[in-house]
C-alpha cells in the first residue's frame, strides 16, 4: 500500500447535487485560483467538458456512456446546476483553467460486474458522492439494498427524523466556512465510507484517481495549484493516504464504449441511485441555489406556487394563507434549531395553513412543485444519443424505411426475426416516437380497410401479420433526443412510460391494458407489476365494464400470450387470476344492468364480452355464465335492453330454443301500456345478431303483434327507441324481416287472388289489394 501525502493539493470533498457543497467550493475557486481543476467523472469523458459548460447547455444534463459493441449496457453521470462537480468544470472554464475527469473510464465502470442499489431504496438518499456507482441500464447486475443501520442511527443520535432530514438541517442550510464545512463532510465520510456494498471496488477508484492526480504533479503542476474535487469518501481516502495500488489492477477490464451528453429532468433527478443527499427535491435546492443558496426564498417561493396550485384546482387560498405558512415555516425551524427552514417544515406549514390540517393534497401538489419539472437541453454540437443509436442500429439491422418517404410494409408474425421487428416498432409507438404507423392486418397496398383496428392490446395477442407505414422525419430524431429522460434504451423507455400509465391504473381493466401493452412492447418488468395490480383491483372492483375488459385482456394473454415470445411470467400466473376475475364479474353483473339508459350503455358491450370469454375460455365457468344470463332474460327488474341482449346472446349460443326465445319477446313485447320498455327490450335484443334473430318466424310474429298492438297515442313516444332498434339493420336484414312479414300477413296469398282478378279485368279489386299492399309497406318504412 503506497503512503504518499496529498496535503499541498487541494481535496474538496463534495456530495453531488449539493447546492452548499457548489456554494464553498466556488469561493475556494475563486481564492485558490489554481491552475489544474480535476473533477470525479469518467476520464473518457474529459473532451465533452466544453459541451457540459457551453452556454447553449441548459443543465439538467447528464453524461451518457454506453456500449458501442453491441451489447446493452449505459451509466450516467447527472449533473445539475447547483452539482459541485459542474461548478468547478464551469469556473474552469469561464477562468481559462484546464480541467479533466480522473475517475475510471466508461468502459471499465460498464465492465466492472457490481451491485446496484435499488431504486428509491433508503439509501439510496444517503450514500456518500463516489460511494454508489452511476446509475447502470440494462446490466446483469444483481440489485442489493444496504445496510442502512447506521445511517438510522446517526440521524436518531442526531436528533432527527429521517437521515433526509438531518442532512438538509446540518450541511445544506447552515452557512459554513470552508474550513468548518471540509472538516465535517471529511470527518462524517470517514464514518461511513467502510459502509455499504463492494469496497474493494471502491478504493480501487481511490487509488485509480491517486495515480492521475501523481500524473499531473510529476508533469510538472505544483500541488498547491492543484484542486480535486472528489466525492467525500475519496476525498476522505486520500486525505489520510488510504490508497492501495495494487487494486488498480483490478480495473484493468474495459469494454468498447461511446459517451456523449444528453438531456435529463429533475424528476429522474430525484429518482437517482446513490446519488441522493440532497436531491430529493431538485427544483427546491435550485431554488434555494438561485436565491444565493436563501433556504428562507426557496421555501417562500414554493409555497406560493403551492398556493397558485391550490386556487387552479378551485381550492381557496389566500395570500394570507401563504405568508401564514411562511411564518410557520420559520418558527418551526427555530423551534428545531436548525438555519433555515427545509422541506420538513414546508411540508407541515401547509398541512396546517393552507390545507386546514388535511394532508390529501400535498402529496399530489406540494412534491411535484418541489421536485420540478425541468429538462435539460444541450448543446448543438453533441451528435447522436444512445436512443437514436440503437434506432439507426435496428433500422439498418431489420432492413427498416430509413428515408423521408413513405414506405409500406407486412410483417408476418410466424417468424421469430419479424417478431422482435413488430416488438421494436410497437415499442416505438408506445414510446410516442414519430416513426411507424400500424395500418391493420389486412392486405395494403392502396387498398382501403373499413375500419380502424387498435395497434396494441387484445387484437395484438391473435394477429399472424401487420401491416405498418414507416417513414423517418426530423421529428424522429427529435424525439428521441426528447426520451432520453425516460431512459437511454427504448426498453427502458416503455418500461418507464408504461409503469407510469400503471401507477394511473385506477381500474383492473385500465390495469390489464397496461399489461397487454407490457406484453406486445416486450416490458417485463411492468407486465410483471401490471399482472399485480390487475389482482389487487380486481379483489374491490365493482364495476362491469372494467371487469369484462380485464377478463377478455386476460384469456387473451392465456390464450395467446405466447405468440410473440414475450411472456416472462408464463401463462400459468394469469390463469388464476383469469378466473378470479371472471367470477368477480358474474358477482356483479345483475346489479350493473339496474341502471337508466346512459349507466347500461357501457354495460351492453360488457355483457357481449362476458358471453365470448365464458363461450371460448374453457377456464371460466360456461355454466355460471349462462345461469346468469337466463335470470337477466327473464328479470323484469333490470333495464330492459341488457334483458333483450342476454336473451339474444342465450338463442344464439343454442341455449334456449326458437319456441323459448319466442315466448320471452312474446312476454316482453306484449307490454304495449309502457312501449318504451317493450321497445328497449327488443333494441338490446336486435343488437346481438339481427340477421339471425329477423329470419326467425316466431321472433317476427312476436315483433309484428306488439307493432299492431300499440296504441296510436303511445306509439309516437316509442317511436324514437324502435328506430334506433331498426337501425342497426342492414339490407340483408330488411329483406328477410319482409320476407317474414309477407309470410306472416298472408300477402303472398294476396298477389295470387290480384292475379286471378287482373284476369278477370276486375279493377276495383285489383285497387284494393293495392291498397292492402301500400299500407303494410307504408308502416315497414316508418320502422326501418
Amino acid at each position: 500500500m503506497a503512503k504518499r501525502s496529498y496535503a499541498s493539493v487541494h481535496l474538496f470533498p463534495v456530495r453531488h447535487h449539493s447546492p452548499r457543497t457548489s456554494f464553498v467550493l466556488e469561493r475556494m475557486l475563486e481564492r485558490v485560483k489554481p491552475a489544474l481543476v480535476l473533477v470525479e467523472g469518467p476520464e473518457d469523458a474529459t473532451p465533452l467538458i466544453g459541451a457540459l459548460v457551453d452556454p447553449e447547455t441548459v443543465p439538467p444534463v447528464a453524461i451518457l456512456g454506453y456500449r458501442a459493441d453491441g451489447k446493452p449496457g449505459s451509466a450516467l453521470w447527472p449533473f445539475a446546476a447547483y452539482s459541485p462537480e459542474y461548478v468547478a468544470l464551469r469556473w474552469a472554464v469561464r477562468n481559462g483553467v484546464e480541467a479533466r475527469f480522473i475517475d475510471i473510464s466508461t468502459g471499465q465502470s460498464l465492465a466492472t460486474e457490481r451491485p446496484r442499489p435499488k431504486k428509491h431504496a433508503p439509501d439510496e438518499h444517503r450514500g456518500l458522492e463516489g460511494d454508489a456507482p452511476p446509475e447502470e441500464l440494462a446490466s446483469d447486475a444483481t440489485p442489493f439494498v444496504a445496510d442502512d443501520s447506521m445511517f438510522d442511527r446517526i440521524a436518531e443520535i442526531a436528533g432527527f427524523r429521517s437521515f433526509e432530514e438531518f442532512w438538509e438541517a446540518s450541511f445544506e442550510a447552515p452557512d459554513y466556512d470552508e474550513s468548518s464545512f471540509r472538516a465535517a463532510l471529511v470527518g462524517y465520510a470517514e464514518l461511513v465510507r467502510h459502509e455499504g456494498a463492494d469496497v474493494d471496488y471502491h478504493r480501487a477508484r481511490d487509488a485509480f484517481m491517486a495515480k492521475r492526480i501523481d500524473e499531473a504533479i510529476a508533469a510538472g503542476t505544483p500541488p498547491d495549484r492543484i484542486v480535486a474535487v472528489l466525492g467525500a469518501a475519496h476525498a476522505a481516502a486520500l486525505a489520510i493516504s488510504d490508497v492501495d495500488d495494487k487494486l488498480v489492477k483490478t480495473l484493468k477490464r474495459t469494454v468498447k464504449t461511446a459517451t456523449t451528453i444528453v438531456p435529463f429532468s429533475f424528476p429522474r433527478l430525484s429518482e437517482q441511485t446513490g446519488y441522493g443527499a440532497g436531491n430529493r427535491a431538485p427544483q427546491f435546492y435550485q431554488r434555494a441555489w438561485d436565491a444565493g443558496l436563501s433556504f428562507r426564498r426557496a421555501a417562500l417561493e414554493v409555497l406560493i406556487d403551492f398556493s397558485e396550485h391550490l386556487r387552479v384546482r378551485g381550492f381557496a387560498s389566500s395570500l394570507a394563507d401563504t405568508i401564514e405558512a411562511y411564518r410557520l415555516a420559520c418558527m418551526l425551524a427555530d423551534l428545531r434549531q436548525k438555519s433555515e427552514p427545509g422541506l420538513d417544515e414546508v411540508r407541515e406549514a401547509t398541512v396546517a395553513t393552507m390545507c386546514r390540517g388535511d394532508a390529501t393534497h400535498v402529496d399530489a401538489f406540494l412534491w411535484p412543485t418541489v421536485i420540478g419539472r425541468n429538462v435539460g437541453k444541450v448543446a448543438s454540437r453533441i451528435g447522436k444519443n444512445s436512443l437514436q443509436e440503437e434506432f439507426w442500429r435496428e433500422v439498418e439491422h431489420r432492413r427498416l424505411p430509413r428515408t423521408d418517404a413513405p414506405e409500406e410494409f407486412v410483417l408476418k408474425l410466424n417468424d421469430p426475426v419479424q417478431i422482435k421487428t413488430s416488438i421494436f416498432l410497437h415499442r416505438l409507438r408506445v414510446a410516442d416516437v414519430p416513426y411507424a404507423s400500424f395500418l391493420g392486418t389486412g392486405t395494403i397496398m392502396g387498398r382501403g380497410r373499413d375500419f380502424a383496428e387498435e395497434p396494441g392490446g387484445y387484437s395484438a395477442l391473435s394477429r399472424v401479420k401487420e401491416a405498418w407505414h414507416a417513414q423517418w422525419t426530423p421529428a424522429t430524431d427529435v424525439s428521441l433526443v426528447e426520451r432520453i429522460v425516460h431512459g437511454e434504451t427504448l426498453g427502458e423507455v416503455c418500461e418507464r412510460l408504461l409503469a407510469a400509465s400503471l401507477r394511473d391504473a385506477t381500474t383492473t381493466a385500465a390495469a390489464a391494458s397496461v399489461l397487454l401493452e407490457a406484453v406486445v412492447a416486450d416490458a417485463p418488468a411492468t407486465a410483471a407489476s401490471a399482472l399485480t395490480a390487475c389482482d389487487r383491483l380486481a379483489s374491490a372492483d365493482d364495476d362491469l365494464p372494467s371487469l369484462a375488459g380485464a377478463c377478455r385482456s386476460l384469456s387473451g394473454l392465456v390464450s395467446y400470450g405466447n405468440s410473440r415470445h414475450t411472456l416472462s411470467f408464463g401463462v400459468s400466473a394469469i390463469e388464476p387470476l383469469c378466473v378470479k376475475t371472471f367470477e368477480r364479474a358474474l358477482l356483479v353483473v345483475v346489479d350493473a344492468c339496474r341502471g337508466n339508459d346512459e349507466a347500461v350503455e357501457p354495460v351492453k358491450p360488457a355483457l357481449r364480452i362476458l358471453h365470448e370469454v365464458a363461450m371460448g375460455q374453457p377456464l371460466c365457468d360456461r355454466g355460471a355464465w349462462l345461469a346468469a344470463a337466463r335470470r337477466l332474460a327473464h328479470d323484469f327488474e333490470v333495464h330492459p335492453a341488457t334483458a333483450g341482449m342476454a336473451a339474444a346472446l342465450l338463442y344464439l349460443a343454442q341455449e334456449i330454443d326458437e319456441e323459448e326465445v319466442a315466448v320471452v319477446v312474446e312476454q316482453r313485447l306484449s307490454d304495449t301500456l309502457e312501449p318504451e320498455r317493450a321497445a328497449s327490450f327488443l333494441a338490446g335484443f336486435l343488437e346481438v345478431n339481427a340477421l339471425v334473430l329477423v329470419r326467425s318466424r316466431p321472433v317476427v310474429a312476436a315483433l309484428d303483434a306488439f307493432l299492431l298492438a300499440i296504441e296510436k297515442d303511445r306509439f309516437r313516444d316509442a317511436l324514437p327507441v324502435l328506430r334506433r332498434a331498426f337501425a342497426s339493420l342492414g339490407a340483408t336484414e330488411r329483406r328477410y324481416l319482409v320476407e317474414q312479414i309477407v309470410r306472416l300477413r298472408r300477402l303472398a296469398d294476396h298477389a295470387q287472388e290480384a292475379a286471378r282478378v287482373l284476369n278477370e279485368q276486375d279493377a276495383e279489386r285489383l285497387r284494393a289489394m293495392n291498397e292492402d299492399v301500400a299500407r303494410a309497406m307504408e308502416e315497414l318504412d316508418d320502422l326501418l
